[in-house]
C-alpha cells in the first residue's frame, strides 16, 4: 500500500500554484479535441498552439513547444493506435509535477485516487507500506502493523530497487507503487537494499487485504499503551472510544505510541495533541506570500492532560505523527522516546479534478510550537532507545520498556 505520507491541510484560500495547473489541465484538455482532430488529417495542431500560454505563468513559459510536440507525435508517430491521448496527458501532468522535485506534490489518476482514498479509510489490497520518494530512490517509510510488509521484514528507509526482478530505481513513486499493488493471494517480490547490508536481497510477500484499525489499546500494569497507526478517516471516532475507555481504568501513565505511524491528515493531529494539552500551539503553518503564520491551537478538551505521558517514535513517525510529537514536546506534556523520526515538514492540500483525478499540491511549511521545522532531520526523542531486527524477531521492544520504566519511576 501507498499511504502518500501527505498531510492534508483544509483551507478556504486555495494557491495560485494549484490554479495555474487546473488551468493547464484545462488548456490540455482543449488542444486534445482540437489536435486529434487535426492528427487524423496528418496536421499538428499549430492553430490551437498560438491561442494557449496567455494565462499564469505566460509570461515565463511558451506552450508552442508543448503543441509541437504533441501535433509531431500525433500527426507523425509510426503506430496511431498507440496514442492513448489521456495517457499522454497523464504523462504531461506528471512530468510537470515531477519537475517541482517535491516528493509529496503528485498527481493520481482516477484508479490511483480511488485507491488512495480507500487507504485513508481503511482498506486496500496489497503488502501494506507506506513509500515514498527520498533522494530520487524509492522508500519505505512505514510498514503497517500486521501487514505483509511488516511480517515480511521490511523497515524504514529500505530502498526498493526491483518488482518481480525489473529495474525500477528510474520509476516515479506511482508507477513502483502499481506494480506492488495487487489481488489479495498473489505474491510479489522485491529487491531492496538497505543500510548495513553489503548487497541487495530479495523479500516475498504474498499481497493481502489490509484492514488498518487506526487506534489499539492495552493496559500494561496501571500504565495505558495506546498504539496508533494512522491519521486517516476513522482516527478521530477510534481514539475518542479509546479514551473513554481508558478513563474507567484510571491510568497512571500513558504510553502513546506513533511508531511506524506515516501520518495523514492534520486535523486529526490536532485532535489527538488536544485529548493531552491542555492550551497552547499544536502547529504553525507559514504558507507562500503570506504575511503571518497560520497558528493552530488546540480545541480545549484535554481529558487526560495531567496523566504522565511519554510518546513512542521511530524513523517510520512521520508528518502528523511528527506534528503530535513535536507538540507534546514542546508543551512541556510529555517527552520523546525511541529514535529520530522520518522528517516530513511539509503540509498538503488535496484538489480532486474533473474527472476523478487528484492532485496533491505542497502549499505550506509547519513547525512546531517551538518554531522547528523538522523537514529531513526529524525529531530526535529525549531519550535514545535503538529497536533491532534482533530485537523484533525475539519480540523484544527496549523503546516500550523505556517508556514504562520512566513512567513508572514518575
Amino acid at each position: 500500500m501507498q499511504k502518500n505520507p501527505y498531510l492534508h491541510h483544509s483551507s478556504s484560500n486555495t494557491p495560485k500554484v494549484l490554479g495555474f495547473i487546473i488551468l493547464v489541465v484545462f488548456i490540455f484538455a482543449l488542444g486534445w479535441h482540437v489536435g486529434a482532430g487535426q492528427a487524423r488529417q496528418g496536421q499538428a495542431p499549430f492553430a490551437a498552439e498560438k491561442q494557449v500560454g496567455q494565462g499564469i505563468g505566460s509570461d515565463k513559459v511558451d506552450m508552442q513547444l508543448f503543441w509541437d510536440v504533441w501535433g509531431l507525435l500525433a500527426g507523425r508517430y509510426v503506430d496511431p493506435n498507440a496514442l492513448d491521448y489521456k495517457n499522454m496527458i497523464y504523462g504531461a501532468i506528471r512530468g510537470m509535477v515531477f519537475s517541482l522535485g517535491d516528493p509529496y506534490t503528485t498527481f493520481l489518476t482516477p484508479k490511483e485516487n480511488r485507491e488512495f482514498q480507500e487507504s485513508m479509510n481503511g482498506t486496500l489490497e496489497g503488502i501494506g507500506a507506506e513509500l515514498t520518494l527520498r533522494d530520487g530512490m524509492i522508500t519505505v517509510v512505514s510498514p503497517l502493523k500486521g501487514s505483509p510488509a511488516k511480517q515480511a521484514g521490511l523497515q524504514p528507509e529500505d530502498v526498493i530497487i526491483k518488482v518481480d526482478g525489473e529495474d525500477v530505481t528510474n520509476f516515479t513513486l506511482e508507477q513502483v507503487v502499481m506494480r506492488i499493488r495487487g489481488p489479495k493471494g498473489t505474491k510479489v517480490k522485491l529487491t531492496i537494499g538497505r543500510k548495513g547490508e553489503n548487497e541487495p536481497f530479495d523479500v516475498d510477500i504474498v499481497r493481502q487485504t489490509i484492514n488498518i484499525s487506526s487506534v489499539e489499546w492495552k493496559m500494561i500494569d496501571s500504565i495505558a499503551d495506546i498504539e496508533l497507526n494512522q491519521f486517516g478517516g476513522k482516527t478521530k471516532e477510534e481514539f475518542t472510544k479509546a479514551i473513554n475507555e481508558i478513563l474507567l481504568k484510571r491510568p497512571k501513565g500513558i504510553v502513546l505510541d506513533l511508531r511506524y505511524n506515516g501520518g495523514g491528515y492534520l486535523d486529526g493531529a490536532v485532535d489527538i495533541v488536544s485529548e493531552f494539552v491542555e492550551k497552547g500551539k499544536v502547529v504553525s503553518v507559514k504558507k507562500r506570500n503570506s504575511e503571518e503564520d497560520e497558528v493552530i491551537y488546540v480545541t480545549g478538551k484535554a481529558r487526560v492532560a495531567k496523566v504522565p505521558m511519554v510518546v513512542l517514535i521511530n524513523k517510520g513517525s512521520a508528518s502528523a505523527s511528527e506534528i503530535v510529537a513535536g507538540a507534546i514536546r514542546d508543551s512541556g506534556r510529555g517527552i520523546a522516546i525511541g529514535e529520530t523520526s522520518f522528517g516530513k515538514g511539509t503540509v498538503q492540500e488535496v484538489e480532486n479534478l474533473i474527472d476523478g483525478s487528484s492532485l496533491r499540491v505542497t502549499i505550506a511549511k509547519w513547525y512546531t510550537p517551538n518554531n522547528v521545522n523538522i523537514s529531513a532531520v526529524g525529531i530526535t526523542p529525549d531519550i535514545v532507545v535503538a529497536r533491532t531486527i534482533e530485537d523484533m524477531k525475539a519480540n523484544r521492544d527496549p523503546q516500550l520498556d523505556a517508556a514504562l520504566s520512566y513512567l513508572k519511576k514518575k
